[in-house]
């Protein structure tokens, strides 16, 4: 901290270009923090057609290069890195690798489109386990190192069911791409 302000006091110039860089950052960082409140008021929670995150955007933790000095031109934004993820069908297949998706639907789409099979035949996908682990469902958020299994629709079954209680105990839910399977 000596070494700094000694520094400061022997170039009022350089301190002075600090002092304004310094003010640009901090604005910068205050626009974007308000930005982000605005977004926080309206929600986090990932939808059907909501963006998951795997698209294109600035990459965090990478720092801007400083400015020339007289210039203020806006910098383009940098391409994010194409976050990859590994998938197997969950009776068993090579690994595939998807990338590129947005949305569960898209998600469905890609893995249909490795396996060579249709989406409509996805009927839910787990997380880190190729057994039917209701626990594991695929939700909005897949981590960097999860292992997406897909478990695809298999033969017709017929049963019969005979209903001794008031209530049933199925419970159906959506895959995230517009299908219905019981829980």
């Amino acid at each position: 901290m000596a070494k700094l302000h000694s520094a400061i006091e022997s170039n009022p110039l350089q301190h002075e270009k600090l002092v304004v860089r310094i003010k640009e950052i901090l604005s910068r960082i205050a626009s974007a923090g308000s930005a982000m409140r605005r977004a926080g008021r309206r929600g986090r929670q990932a939808q059907e057609d909501g963006p998951m995150e795997n698209g294109a955007g600035q990459e965090p933790g990478v720092p801007e290069p400083p400015p020339s000095e007289g210039t203020s031109a806006p910098r383009p934004p940098r391409a994010r890195p194409r976050l990859v993820f590994r998938t197997q069908l969950a009776h068993g297949s090579p690994t595939g690798r998807i990338e590129g998706f947005t949305n569960v639907k898209e998600l469905y789409g890609k893995i249909a489109e490795v396996f060579s099979i249709s989406p409509t035949e996805i009927l839910f996908c787990t997380l880190n386990t190729h057994k039917v682990d209701m626990q594991k469902l695929l939700g909005g958020q897949i981590g960097l190192e999860d292992f997406i299994f897909a478990h695809v629709r298999g033969e017709t079954k017929e049963v019969e069911v005979t209903k001794t209680e008031d209530a049933l105990g199925l419970t159906i839910t959506d895959n995230g791409a517009g299908y219905a399977f019981i829980k």
